[in-house]
């Protein structure tokens, strides 16, 4: 009970999209095609039903009542910061954090800290077809696919039932953060309901959902776009394909259905492990990875690692926004420096049960490294435990992969200074004084960092607000970890020397 096999309208396997278009009479409406820009691209816009195996891919061989729940939320913004996204249940993080992520780049980019709180609906809601388009970019193979629910004469769309509040007195978009002048935004002419659950979430009263997974599915449709600017004003004539309660998930079938079946089961090493977990709705990290890289790949490392004759696929290259996880510090993984150095000052966190994010408008820390920093890091790729000291042995490997002298005799009498005890390693210091003694970082010793988490609860005072802390990085190259602060263990695992006083001396949560 609870649960739900593949739906019946799910149709024979499609191997490169994952979808089928229904025929003419069946279960429905006849397959349509329409356009809906003049100009531009083409836009088909048909009814279609999902393959087994693209189901089988993200849901398993069913999908429990619960889990399908925990998913049906829509996008909008938090009351209390306006550009901060709200999760209400656990599981679709894999999706929203990535969102958030974007969105942030996007906004650092534009605005200083003190302009966050004076961002205005529209603008909010802009940044976030902006983060979504971006995303989808980078998923792009062929043609943008973008999916939406088949709307029917009685429930145009079946979205949230809205009702607004009338007690509340008219107030600007600077109104986020004070309840009690919630604004009659929504009694505004040119202001629909799906605009006031973006504009003031916290008033609009949630009704029970009438989805379930086999309506869902029926309900499928997609329209195809070649060029981004047609799918960026696709949402906005359609914003509430995003804010609806099915919004969430209409966006994660739109990035599976834009990168395509084939080319996601290409990059992931085990085919047969679902991209949502079963039972608790969480994200793999495949489908993390999806999110912001654009690949499907199964793992945080650089590039490809052999393991055991077997080629797995990690992070090949820069990525626009940053990973970084607790679970490197218990060994379960290692992040590559792709993913610890994002082209922007932009990290997903994880933990080993959410998603969050960090950030900082201090744009120094992604600032391209200097000769020392490649060093220390090379150096540590020898040194997995984190002890700040290699084996003597390895001393050639570690001159070679630094392009510095490697002959045999320059090695011996290298050894014999940096280990003059004749102990059997190399201390990290040791080497960049020898090496590298006049080296500066590129890193400032103090800069600001935000902290993001979507899910009230979580948060001081059961509201969405982004912490904020100021860093330290201390001398000493000797981590001092703190099983009791999963924040801090996580954080040192991009720099292993951080101390971080939090606002109000409330470390945030990462769960």
């Amino acid at each position: 009970m609870g649960e739900n096999l593949a739906p019946a309208c799910i149709a024979t396997t499609v191997a490169t999209t994952g979808i089928e278009q229904a025929e003419a009479g069946s279960s429905g409406a006849p397959a349509v095609s329409t356009g809906y820009d003049e100009g531009g691209g083409a836009a088909t816009n048909a009814r279609q039903t999902v393959s087994e195996e693209f189901f089988s891919l993200l849901w398993g061989e069913k999908i429990k009542h619960d889990v399908f729940r925990r998913w049906l939320q829509g996008f909008s913004f938090s009351d209390f910061e306006p550009s901060a996204l709200v999760q209400r249940d656990g599981g679709p993080c894999c999706v929203i954090a990535p969102v958030q992520a974007y969105l942030l780049k996007i906004l650092l980019m534009e605005s200083p800290e003190h302009g966050f709180n004076e961002l205005t609906a529209d603008k909010c809601k802009t940044l976030l077809i902006q983060a979504v388009c971006q995303i989808l970019m980078k998923c792009k193979t062929d043609v943008y696919r973008i999916v939406t629910l088949e709307d029917d004469g009685e429930n145009e769309s079946i979205s949230t039932t809205a009702t607004v509040d009338p007690t509340g007195d008219e107030a600007g978009c600077s109104g986020y953060g004070q309840q009690q002048h919630e604004s009659k935004e929504t009694d505004r002419p040119g202001v629909d309901m799906h605009d006031a659950a973006l504009i003031h979430p916290s008033v609009i009263e949630r009704a029970q959902s009438r989805w379930t997974s086999e309506t869902f599915h029926e309900r499928i449709r997609f329209r195809e776009h070649k060029n981004i600017d047609d799918v960026q004003k696709f949402y906005v004539q359609n914003f509430h394909v995003l804010t609806d309660e099915c919004g969430v998930l209409l966006l994660l079938y739109t990035v599976l259905q834009t990168k395509g079946l084939e080319h996601i089961l290409s990059e992931m090493s085990d085919p047969n492990e679902s991209l949502i977990h079963d039972t608790y709705g969480c994200g793999s990290q495949a489908l993390i990875n999806l999110m912001l890289t654009g690949r499907a790949v199964p793992h945080v490392w650089d590039n490809e690692q052999d393991v055991g004759g077997m080629k797995l696929k990690g992070i090949n290259q820069q990525s626009d926004i940053g990973f970084i996880t607790v679970m490197e510090q218990l060994q379960y993984c290692t992040v590559g420096f792709f993913y610890k150095n994002p082209k922007n000052p932009v990290w997903v966190m994880g933990s080993d049960t959410h998603l969050t994010v960090l950030f900082s408008h201090e744009k120094r820390l992604v600032s391209p490294e200097t000769p020392g920093e490649i060093a220390r890091r090379v150096f540590r790729q020898f040194d997995p435990d984190g002890s700040n000291f290699i084996p003597s042995p390895v001393l050639q490997d570690v001159l070679c992969a630094l392009e510095l002298v490697s002959e045999p005799e320059y090695v011996e009498l290298m050894r014999s200074r940096l280990d003059p005890e004749n102990l059997g390693i190399i201390l990290l210091n040791a080497f960049m004084n020898e090496f590298f003694p006049d080296d500066k970082k590129s890193t400032p010793d103090t800069f600001d960092l935000l902290h993001y988490n979507g899910i009230p609860n979580s948060n001081y005072s059961n509201v969405v607000q982004y912490s904020r802390g100021q860093a330290v990085l201390l001398e000493s190259d000797v981590r001092m970890c703190n099983p009791s602060d999963p924040m801090l263990t996580c954080l040192q695992t991009k720099w292993p020397n951080i101390e971080v006083n939090w606002s109000g001396n409330r470390t945030p949560s990462l769960n």
